[in-house]
């Protein structure tokens, strides 16, 4: 997974094996893994964080989501 943004000791990416999908982010920290649609940023699943953590990470997302997006449309 191609690292796009690290912050806070969070690193977000995504996988280029999607490309079907509607844009999206992972993001990982201490084997914890949560995917994030884009536009608008939303929670699709969690595996790990906590409640905090998802909040902060949100946060983040709709900080960069521009950036974010432009490195998906990028891949396409």
């Amino acid at each position: 997974m191609p690292t796009i943004l690290r912050e806070k000791g969070y690193r977000i990416g995504f996988y280029s094996s999607e490309p079907d999908e509607p844009a999206h982010v992972h993001v990982q920290k201490a084997g914890n893994e949560a995917k994030f649609w884009l536009a608008p940023v939303q929670l699709s699943w969690n595996k790990g964080f906590r409640e905090a953590q998802l909040r902060e990470i949100l946060r983040i997302l709709e900080k960069h989501e521009a950036k974010l997006i432009e490195a998906w449309n990028e891949t396409e």
